[in-house]
């Protein structure tokens, strides 16, 4: 896929796409509620992608139930479209994580995920994304990412 399709609107289109929730986690780095979110529980087959941008950011196959009430990943689908930055907030030092080309606030990652696994969790924010069931892939236009599912 062109990284070039991935374009973040402006912040007023953005207000205007976007449930205030979604605005808030992934604009102005704010965290959604545990286990009262969209997909902390979700089990279908298939992507999450940016729900700015649609940069697909994680796999099913990575997901798992870490117990915290938010999506947990193993990793990103596509590592380049994951950044890390130190964030110092709430007094707290911890890794977060961002999409590259929308700029969002997806969440954090910690070194307490499963270890067979490579040990990471990616703790995401639900309003951080948009689900692309697997069977949808090839329609939504992420038919590379069947390969995952086979």
């Amino acid at each position: 896929m062109s990284q070039n399709r991935y374009q973040k609107p402006s912040s007023e289109e953005l207000k205007e796409k976007l449930t205030p929730l979604q605005y808030k986690v992934t604009q102005e780095n704010m965290t959604e509620r545990p286990f009262d979110n969209e997909y902390w529980d979700h089990n279908e087959e298939g992507i999450y992608v940016d729900i700015v941008t649609g940069e697909p950011l994680f796999t099913t196959k990575d997901k798992f139930d870490s117990g915290c009430g938010w999506p947990s990943f193993t990793k990103p689908l596509e590592d380049e479209n994951v950044i890390e930055n130190l964030d110092k907030s709430h007094g707290m030092i911890r890794t977060e994580v961002r999409s590259k080309h929308g700029d969002s606030h997806l969440g954090h990652v910690f070194t307490d995920g499963p270890k067979e696994a490579g040990g990471l969790r990616y703790c995401i924010n639900s309003a951080a994304l948009r689900f692309i069931k697997k069977e949808d892939l090839e329609k939504e236009g992420y038919g590379e990412y069947l390969k995952f599912f086979k």
